[in-house]
């Protein structure tokens, strides 16, 4: 005797479409957990001539060559898709090169090079940039797994 699951198509195409739906989700909270952390990092960080204030970003994949790389964040459930789905924020470039030293400070020390014998003073630590991650961190967390739960609604009611 074999036993018939009725409306088992119907589940499949709903399950189906379950990683699709996620995805989309998923990625839209990223997106916006990247854009207010940036914000928040821009509006500590010192400004001179505005150079690092104006490299700060976030991107899908890998960084621009020579930005300081904070945090990369892959979405839940998002493993082994590529490079597409893990958000890098970042800041420095060739212009503003001393996104560190502001982050970290420096310790009063000699030049070497081409300024060999000038005594550099310490500069103190400005951090904008990983107090800004770990103040946005849970709640950029939360709001990926209400988009992964409002996926799996919207699936199960029929949308997508």
């Amino acid at each position: 005797m074999t036993a018939k699951v009725i409306g088992l198509d119907k589940l499949n195409r709903k399950l189906a479409l379950l990683p699709i739906v996620a995805r989309k989700r998923i990625r839209e909270a990223m997106q916006q957990g990247a854009d207010e952390i940036v914000a928040m990092m821009k509006s500590l960080v010192p400004t001179d001539s505005g150079a690092l204030k104006n490299s700060i970003d976030w991107t899908w994949g890998s960084a621009p060559k020579g930005a300081l790389t904070i945090a990369t964040v892959r979405g839940q459930g998002m493993r082994n898709t590529g490079s597409e789905n893990i958000i890098t924020i970042y800041a420095g470039n060739a212009d503003a090169y001393y996104a560190r030293f502001v982050e970290f400070g420096t310790a009063a020390h000699t030049a070497g090079g081409m300024f060999a014998g000038a005594a550099i003073p310490a500069i103190a630590a400005s951090p904008f940039f990983f107090v800004s991650f770990r103040a946005n961190r849970k709640r950029v967390k939360s709001r990926i797994t209400r988009a992964v739960n409002k996926a799996a609604k919207e699936v199960a009611a029929g949308g997508g």
